[in-house]
């Protein structure tokens, strides 16, 4: 996803390292001194630390299961024996861990030493969960923030990452230069805790449906006797459609307009059902594409059979209702971490 840095040019950005020589010296003591504490030294975690070591950053380290830091120690960072131990050292504590609940386990019993601390949560989770979080930190007297790396290890500490915020814009600004030695483009989102989780889920939705339907075509192509290899090229040039399909669906979208001119949702759904079939024939798993294909005939049904196929933004909708009163795992009150 490394592309997304074209995508945020309109946002607030500090990905220019060479901007640093032109700060005054109380902000260059703010960007190079400031300690920063990381727990959670999975993959991901060890990146994140490493990126705070090499730009100059006292930075101390947990994890659960020790051992996975050593490259980090002979860097010059420090290993903390206790999660208390490592939060009190410094007045930004990043945790990225596994999933909420492992969040709440640490942070729960570090709780009094993150007391006039800001919590920054880089943990993928619901919008619900880092909303719950941060309702928790507040009683709590502990600043936070959230957020979501939408780019692969390699890219943390390069021009190629990109990482998501949100919070309060006061917490944010009060640590902006340190998280820009993450790299690449850091995004603040606003005020609301779980917009940059909603960013996330909804990024990440376009990306496993996508890769979902890739390995169902390779799946087909193989079922038809198609090499991987050979079929490469043309699955390529189908997902090079995707940029300029998702530059009309947004705008049209916002302001209501649902034309299918050149394509419909009727058409779409004939094509839908060939693709079914096909693969039905090869004794191949349909569930995704049935899914799809039920969300089109239904659509059509609705009378919207020939408005363009981004209309189902408005039928996956009418199911909202329906969800949310029903409820959801990770809700609020699942998100409070234990006191």
């Amino acid at each position: 996803m490394a592309n997304l840095n074209r995508a945020h040019d309109g946002h607030d950005r500090d990905d220019s390292h060479a901007s640093h020589d032109s700060r005054n010296s109380e902000n260059s003591r703010d960007t190079r001194d400031a300690a920063v504490t990381v727990l959670g030294m999975g993959p991901m975690g060890r990146a994140l630390a490493r990126a705070c070591v090499n730009d100059g950053h006292p930075t101390t380290v947990w994890n659960r299961t020790p051992g996975r830091a050593d490259d980090l120690l002979a860097a010059g960072a420090v290993q903390a024996d206790t999660a208390a131990e490592a939060v009190a050292a410094s007045p930004l504590v990043i945790v990225c861990v596994l999933d909420y609940d492992a969040v709440h386990a640490i942070v729960g019993s570090a709780s009094d030493a993150l007391k006039g601390r800001t919590l920054l949560s880089l943990t993928a989770g619901s919008p619900e969960r880092a909303r719950a979080t941060a309702a928790w930190a507040a009683e709590q007297g502990i600043d936070y923030l959230d957020g979501s790396i939408m780019t692969p290890v390699p890219t943390i500490g390069g021009s190629d990452a990109v990482v998501l915020y949100s919070g309060p814009e006061a917490v944010y600004e009060t640590h902006r230069r340190t998280l820009a030695s993450l790299g690449g483009s850091a995004v603040h989102l606003g005020a609301d805790p779980g917009r940059a989780a909603a960013y996330d889920v909804a990024l990440l939705d376009l990306f496993w449906t996508s890769m979902s339907g890739l390995v169902h075509a390779f799946a087909l192509a193989r079922a038809e006797n198609i090499p991987a290899r050979e079929l490469a090229p043309f699955a390529q040039g189908i997902g090079r459609l995707l940029p300029d399909i998702i530059a009309e669906f947004a705008p049209a979208l916002d302001q209501g307009e649902y034309a299918g001119d050149t394509s419909n949702v009727r058409s779409a759904a004939a094509a839908m059902d060939h693709i079914v079939h096909t693969a039905r024939s090869h004794g191949l798993d349909t569930g995704v594409l049935t899914a799809a294909l039920a969300l089109a005939r239904r659509t059509v049904d609705a009378g919207h059979g020939e408005d363009g196929f981004h209309r189902l933004v408005e039928t996956l909708g009418e199911g909202s209702a329906v969800v949310g009163s029903a409820g959801v795992r990770g809700g609020t009150q699942e998100g409070i971490p234990p006191r």
